[in-house]
């Protein structure tokens, strides 16, 4: 093939595994082997066009142009199938020179990523079409094979001795790839044969009571709401669990050594990996708007109910993700990704905790990103120098393997302390460690060298009281007033909502000497600080707003139905023998009518008792221009029924509008009405009215009025 590759992809990859495979049951792609064997000549299993489109892409492109076309594209599936944070899920695996099992590769979004940690990588996927999409993004590594076929068809010629077998999306489809019953505890069985000892599963699955799905996402294999926080009502092949389903399965299996990891916001698109051993903080879960495919609802505020959560300690019933390690437990307890930004910023954060050991490291994930972990080392030294004396401490750092290595910490952060001081209404401790700071980031200002990304979350308080940074990745050789740091800081702690803008930041940066504080101009100054980390390419909350999948609030909801509801409202006067009157008036909600099979549902009844000294009844149909079919206009009185249309013609009814034929009516202005004659009189009488109405424009109801009406 003479597709272009991607330069990241290694150069010595081992000799293909299964390049001894019978004549005519197999095909290359590159250095790819697609084992044909089982496959059934035709793919049960097709997303239609966007597949072509896909491979398309692959075999035209290297893989470092993807992200590119993502942007051009502006499409969920090209980003869902090319992006290159999907790796992050599998990325922070230790593995190497692994054998590894992937069942349900597709079209390879973290193949790639498996196939570095690998001396021999084996796929397994249904489709053919997607095979190849995965076979040409990733032709330069002959450790691939992909097997296209049935699971249960292919499963018996699997080899027993894999390190590591991943499930990543895959696991909730149990059903389709095994018919039996319990397919999951039976689906997990047959997997476990293929394992080495002391190796491990890897399941990455939704939480069907996850956060978000409460919060107003759709389910995000049904695209459907509530689904799976209602079990599945409506059945089908597609599960997703709780926590507490999970770990009944695995007792079943009698697979008794697992862990339990968190992706967030999700596993899809994961930044942030924690675990049993480092759950979130409050404060620390404020990426929640992940809307990349549907539109969504927004029923309460995430950030704020996950704090709620998160104090309770509630967050791994409610996690949107699991990763389940079935097997020995990582080192790695938790993860940060920081590579949704330009190549030469793109670095990741691990917590490794061994029996012995409890450390921090970062590492790049891109080559071009080296010069950066340089540049933090370089920043520890000259921070160090600038604040010696003072009561702030940095924290050191050490070089490991081209790895940075920190001490791990224990403290709570600034930010945390300050939100505790909020939620107890503690205005006088909040400004005293605002004061504080302040005093502590000032100190050798003018030293020529500044930290960007003095913001509170980086602060950790110890138990001591000692205050130290423990981020300062954003470190320039450059004297930048401390009030501009502080001003940044004031507005990244708002942005995270809820009871944060209870603050007056304008009245506090006042108090405190910065000056004037503005939200839109700290806003500029973000955007052009978080362009130079992004360089020339989109984050990825950039690309959900250009996919355009719309978030709903609830208020919005609400104040639409209302709206809509006041839309459809009447006004009904009444005339006593004085005239009518607004005094004399009353708003009514029209019940509306089934709706018909066009879908129109703009049929409406009426139902008006009548008092005995009502005159007349003005019926005011809408406050604009409008179309009204009366379909019925009936008196009912007890023990007698005047029935049909017949009961209100041209001697007792008119109206301010003009006849198009029948009880058809336009009303070409904003004051439509028709007034209804009432014959006095005892008995207890009710007025039905049953019409059909639309709103039209001022220029649309004069059209369809008669010429003729006119003298033309």
């Amino acid at each position: 093939s003479n597709t272009k590759t991607d330069k990241n992809i290694p150069e010595n990859s081992a000799p293909n595994p299964t390049t001894a495979l019978p004549e005519g049951k197999f095909e290359t792609i590159g250095k790819v082997t697609l084992d044909l064997t089982h496959y059934p000549g035709e793919d049960y299993y097709c997303d239609g066009e966007i597949e072509d489109e896909l491979l398309a892409i692959v075999k035209d492109n290297p893989t470092s142009d993807y992200r590119q076309i993502i942007e051009e594209k502006k499409n969920w599936p090209v980003l869902y199938h090319l992006s290159e944070l999907r790796q992050n899920i599998v990325s922070w695996l230790p593995e190497k020179d692994a054998k590894i099992l992937e069942i349900g590769s597709g079209c390879g979004a973290i193949t790639g990523a498996l196939a570095r940690k690998a001396r021999e990588l084996t796929c397994v996927d249904l489709s053919k079409k997607r095979s190849m999409i995965n076979a040409y993004r990733h032709q330069e590594l002959s450790q691939v094979t992909i097997r296209v076929g049935n699971f249960q068809d292919i499963e018996p010629h699997l080899d027993t001795d894999y390190d590591l077998i991943c499930l990543i999306g895959v696991f909730e489809y149990a059903q389709g790839y095994i018919g039996a019953d319990a397919p999951y505890t039976k689906f997990l069985d047959i997997i476990r044969r293929h394992l080495k000892k002391d190796g491990r599963i890897v399941i990455a699955i939704e939480n069907r009571i996850g956060m978000k799905y409460f919060a107003g996402c759709q389910e995000d294999h049904l695209g459907t709401y509530f689904s799976g926080i209602e079990d599945y009502p409506e059945g089908g092949v597609v599960r997703t669990f709780s926590r507490p389903r999970l770990e009944e399965i695995f007792r079943k299996c009698e697979m008794g050594d697992y862990s339990f990891y968190y992706p967030y916001p999700d596993y899809k698109f994961a930044h942030t990996i924690y675990s049993d051993q480092r759950l979130p903080g409050v404060g620390e879960l404020s990426t929640n708007l992940c809307n990349y495919d549907r539109e969504r609802l927004l029923l309460f505020d995430e950030k704020i109910a996950w704090d709620s959560v998160i104090r309770d300690g509630l967050f791994p019933l409610f996690s949107n993700s699991f990763l389940v390690v079935l097997g020995p437990a990582y080192p790695a307890i938790y993860t940060k990704f920081s590579n949704d930004r330009s190549n030469a910023y793109a670095i990741r954060t691990d917590i490794i905790k061994t029996q012995r050991l409890h450390y921090v490291t970062k590492q790049a994930t891109k080559p071009e990103a080296k010069a950066h972990m340089q540049a933090i080392a370089w920043a520890q030294e000259q921070l160090e120098k600038r604040y010696e004396g003072s009561d702030l401490q940095i924290c050191k750092c050490s070089w490991d393997a081209e790895t940075l290595r920190f001490p791990y910490l224990e403290g709570i952060t600034l930010e945390e302390k300050l939100d505790r001081c909020l939620s107890q209404n503690d205005m006088e401790g909040f400004e005293a460690l605002f004061e504080r700071y302040l005093k502590l980031i000032s100190f050798g200002e003018g030293s020529g060298v500044t930290d960007l990304d003095l913001i509170f979350p980086n602060i950790l308080i110890a138990p001591d009281d000692t205050w130290q940074v423990i981020d300062y990745e954003w470190t320039v050789d450059e004297t930048i007033s401390y009030t501009a740091v502080a001003k940044r800081a004031l507005y990244c702690y708002l942005l995270g909502g809820g009871m944060r803008l209870q603050l007056d930041a304008g009245v506090l940066a006042e108090k405190f000497g910065l000056g004037s504080f503005e939200m839109e101009e700290q806003k500029q100054e973000e955007v052009k600080f978080q362009n130079k980390v992004t360089g020339n390419y989109r984050s990825l909350s950039d690309m959900r707003h250009l996919i355009h999948n719309q978030v709903y609030p609830l208020s919005y909801m609400v104040e639409t139905i209302a709206s809509k509801k006041r839309q459809h409202q009447v006004q009904i006067y009444i005339n006593r023998g004085a005239g009518f009157s607004e005094a004399d008036s009353f708003i009514v909600e029209p019940e509306r009518m089934a709706m018909e099979e066009n879908g129109k549902d703009n049929r409406f009844q009426l139902v008006i008792p009548l008092e005995q000294d009502w005159k007349q009844l003005r019926f005011d149909p809408a406050m604009e221009p409008c179309v009204v079919l009366l379909k019925k206009a009936e008196i009912t009185q007890e023990g007698e029924e005047l029935k049909g249309h017949t009961t209100f013609g041209k001697k007792n009814m008119c109206h301010n509008g003009t006849v198009l034929g029948g009880q058809t009516f336009v009303f070409p202005h904003e004051d439509p009405n028709i007034t209804f004659e009432l014959s006095p009189g005892k008995e207890k009488k009710t007025l039905t009215l049953c019409y059909e109405i639309e709103k039209v424009s001022l220029e649309m109801a004069n059209a369809m009025i008669p010429k003729k009406l006119f003298g033309k």
